[in-house]
């Protein structure tokens, strides 16, 4: 997983195992094996979900507050938007056997100055491998948003996200970087029509075979 190490250094908080471990209630959660949290903290409700047969993983950014809330991963307009990108139901997205649905940051990481602030750093180099290592091998991997990117591509990854996700071809059949699906990539689509008419079509191939296999 190239990236990691660099994105788990540039930052100075660490925190134990027992803080931001994925609750192990539900099958949901798909984490009997990671532990427990208690709920009292806002910002220690873990939201993942997979499980031993997931074929697509979708690694995000963090839970907002409304998912924080509900604690079902995408449960946001946000949600709404990605499943367009993918043509896929909500009943197919919410399966843990077809979607693995990973955050970079598995808990709620409270607000910024301009919207949520940045997923917790220490959380994916802790729980990513542990998941991954969990579920089918070589899953079709899809990389929403620039933590996401950076993590994994490390320094394959472009100067900016327009042009990483513009050259998603370099990135094989298994890995496919995307903008995250928030409102602001509305407005990234109409400056960047080529990725309604080159990207999702391509998206929406692998992922019905994927499905399908």
């Amino acid at each position: 997983m190239l990236g990691r190490e660099a994105y788990a250094s540039s930052r100075a908080r660490q925190c134990s195992s027992s803080s931001v471990a994925p609750e192990s209630s539900s099958a949901r959660s798909g984490a009997n094996s990671l532990g427990s949290v208690p709920k009292s903290k806002r910002t220690t409700r873990p939201v993942v979900q997979f499980s031993s047969k997931s074929r697509i993983v979708i690694v995000g950014q963090a839970p907002g507050t409304k998912v924080h809330e509900t604690g079902i991963p995408w449960d946001d307009p946000s949600g709404d938007h990605l499943r367009e990108w993918l043509s896929v139901s909500r009943e197919s997205f919410d399966d843990p056997d077809s979607f693995a649905l990973v955050p970079m940051g598995f808990c709620y990481p409270g607000k910024a100055k301009s919207g949520d602030a940045p997923p917790r750093p220490e959380c994916a180099p802790q729980w990513h491998e542990r998941v991954l290592d969990a579920i089918a091998p070589e899953p079709l991997l899809l990389l929403a948003g620039q933590y996401a990117q950076q993590y994994y591509l490390g320094p394959s990854r472009k100067k900016t996200l327009t042009e990483t996700v513009r050259s998603f071809k370099e990135y094989g059949t298994q890995t496919i970087p995307l903008p995250h699906p928030s409102w602001r990539s509305r407005i990234w689509m109409k400056k960047n029509l080529w990725f309604e008419a080159e990207l999702l079509p391509v998206l929406r191939r692998r992922v019905k075979k994927r499905l399908a296999d």
